[in-house]
């Protein structure tokens, strides 16, 4: 291999390792950024877990014989396959086009800093195509601003000095958008996602320059002497913060794979996981791992033979799935993440978080259910095998969820199958969509009548505020309960039973024939039965149906039908 390829190769992984390093880092400090002050992982988390996916993209490869080329497209590939969420899908394009930047640069003798200029450039471009409505004051106006550097020139005379002005001119971009976005200004924070962008910039100085020197970021809670003992500490471990501690999921699945596929398979698992487990005989194999990255171990299945039967079980939230089915149906009983084996013209795949809710979608039809919801987005590469997985040529998928929403959607677009996503935001939605799904009706048929069902819901949900804010009708103090709407913020009250009063009396009109209670963790039977008294004596004739949904975080979500 080339040496100057060889070593711009080299220098593309560390940029990504040392992002990866500093997302983990920081990612606790970026989630507190969100000035919705509902309880979600968001930027941060999903920032994270988006490079988490392009680290095992690499280490899947071979570093001594691997060209700029093959590397590129590794990056591309798990950026692409890990995006998480609103902020990891832009990521992705960002980062998809700074690699194929940096590789122009090397095909054609140029320098690396020559590269981080034309990525940045494209990378900033590819962002803003994939956002249907760019918002000004978000990471698409820093990454804009500083790739807006380029235009400079100086990148070739002068590569270190332009190195500095570039990172001054993405925290300058970063500073400023409190003024483009009222919202921040108001909760007194920078955008999350625009933090994020920094300290991928910030990775790209500390590759480039031998006398790095690390930047304070008092907006992330973090300058002076205790931003540098913990930026230094990344600089000399490197690689070790994409290393996989305190590990989230376990995952199981039976996997139908030739023995030669299996030592490969074994290899691909050992860089992405623990308390592996990978055993079997005349090409059936029973396969456990813990991990971080749920998509990557499926994926390695589906790269050594055919997974099924796949299990995910979310640690630190203790929700076991052997739990969801003595609760439903007594041992024995079907796995309801499986895939369903009844054959339908169209099938539908599910979203959700919370073991009553995975029943419910279960029982209405959903075919493959995704775990995932607002504690946790699924990754392209979730959504992808899942997709992989159902029988039917044409697939209908219900995200659940706004930041899942575009994960979904492109997913869809790397299936080979006819996929369409109903842009559903809420559990509510999913099931009223639900409603009206016919398996042996085309896709076609199913979007209208389904898109009609949910447009004729009214959704809410009631969670606890995380840190104090504001909202049109005044403060909020942490850990009061917001009533939130289509709208946004309806109710606020230190109260769970008058927050959620308060925001029924908002969501029940007058046509109102149904009202859908679901129970997540938080609610109370003594909440719920005053609930319930409450709306059968103001509205008489309106019928109450009432779930036990077992979601994280929100203690209640309600749906006006």
């Amino acid at each position: 291999m080339d040496h100057a390829q060889e070593l711009f190769a080299k220098q593309l992984i560390g940029v990504i390792e040392t992002s990866a390093g500093f997302l983990e880092l920081f990612k606790d400090s970026i989630n507190r950024l969100n000035v919705y002050p509902v309880p979600d992982g968001d930027t941060g988390s999903n920032l994270s877990l988006t490079f988490q996916s392009m680290l095992n993209e690499i280490d899947a490869l071979d570093r001594e014989s691997m060209d700029i080329g093959s590397c590129v497209q590794a990056i591309s590939k798990g950026a692409l396959m890990g995006a998480r969420g609103n902020s990891g899908v832009i990521f992705s394009q960002i980062v998809r086009g700074f690699a194929e930047g940096v590789k122009r640069a090397s095909d054609s003798g140029e320098s690396f800093i020559c590269g981080v200029a034309w990525g940045l450039d494209l990378g900033s471009k590819l962002a803003d195509e994939a956002v249907l409505k760019p918002v000004e004051g978000t990471i698409l106006t820093v990454a804009r601003r500083a790739a807006g550097t380029t235009e400079t020139g100086s990148f070739d005379e002068r590569p270190l000095e332009w190195v500095h002005q570039l990172r001054q001119s993405a925290v300058e971009a970063l500073l400023d958008t409190p003024r483009l976005l009222p919202i921040l200004a108001e909760a007194n924070v920078v955008d999350a996602g625009g933090a994020g962008f920094v300290l991928f910039i910030e990775a790209i100085v500390k590759i480039v320059d031998p006398d790095y020197q690390e930047l304070e970021m008092p907006w992330l809670g973090v300058s002076g002497a205790a931003g540098n003992e913990m930026i230094g500490a990344i600089a000399e471990q490197g690689s070790q913060y994409g290393d996989v501690t305190d590990l989230k999921y376990e995952v199981m699945f039976l996997l139908e794979a030739t023995d030669a596929a299996i030592d490969g398979f074994r290899e691909v698992w050992a860089g992405i996981g623990d308390s592996i487990v990978v055993v079997g005989q005349d090409g059936l194999w029973n396969c456990h791992i813990h991990t971080d990255d749920v998509g990557a171990s499926i994926e390695a299945g589906v790269e050594a033979g055919r997974p099924r039967n796949i299990r995910v079980t979310d640690l630190s939230e203790q929700v076991r799935e052997e739990r969801w089915v003595v609760a439903a149906h007594g041992s024995g009983a079907p796995n309801p993440l499986g895939v369903s084996a009844e054959g339908s013209a169209t099938a539908v795949i599910a979203v959700a978080n919370g073991e009553g809710i995975g029943r419910i979608f279960r029982s209405m039809g959903v075919n493959r259910i995704v775990l995932g919801g607002q504690s946790m987005n699924p990754s392209t590469a979730d959504l992808v095998s899942a997709l992989d997985e159902v029988e039917a040529d044409q697939v209908i998928i219900l995200p659940n969820n706004p930041n899942v929403i575009p994960v979904a959607q492109l997913a869809a677009e790397l299936s080979s199958r006819h996929v369409v996503v109903i842009p559903t935001r809420s559990v509510i939605e999913g099931f009223a969509a639900l409603m009206e799904f016919d398996p042996a009706a085309e896709v076609s048929e199913n979007v209208e009548t389904m898109v009609g069902s949910v447009a004729r819901v009214v959704a809410g949900e009631v969670t606890r505020a995380v840190r104090s804010s504001k909202w049109a009708a005044g403060r909020i103090s942490r850990g009061d309960y917001m009533g939130i709407g289509k709208e946004g913020i309806l109710s606020v009250e230190p109260s769970l039973l008058e927050a959620s009063r308060k925001l029924l009396e908002i969501l029940i009109f007058p046509k109102a024939e149904i009202v859908t209670v679901i129970e997540g963790e938080g609610s109370s039977q003594a909440v719920t039965r005053e609930l319930s008294e409450w709306i059968a004596s103001k509205w008489p004739h309106i019928e109450i149906e009432l779930h036990h949904g077992g979601q994280p975080l929100y203690p209640y979500l309600f749906g006006v039908e």
